[in-house]
């Protein structure tokens, strides 16, 4: 069996949500929005290529997120999301 066909395994922490994280999203989510942007779009376009153009500097939104690695923040997504659902449920 090639590694290929193998489930690689990743382990987090189980704190709640990183309230660094949470405060930047805010941040950056509110001057997005202050300048007219869509802010879910271009987070995710910045989430997704890495690009910091995708956010802008007022506000000092982009040096913000910049200091937070793109997977710590999708880890933090995604389980923010699938905690929420298990509530729904």
């Amino acid at each position: 069996m090639s590694s290929i066909d193998k489930t690689m395994k990743f382990n987090f922490s189980e704190e709640p949500f990183n309230r660094d994280i949470k405060e930047v999203l805010l941040t950056v989510h509110e001057a997005l929005q202050e300048k007219g942007y869509n802010p879910i779009n271009q987070i995710v376009g910045y989430l997704l290529s890495g690009d910091p153009a995708y956010i802008p500097r007022y506000n000092d939104a982009r040096n913000l997120i910049r200091k937070i690695e793109r997977d710590e923040v999708i880890e933090e997504l995604v389980k923010y999301y699938l905690e929420k659902q298990s509530m729904d449920r």
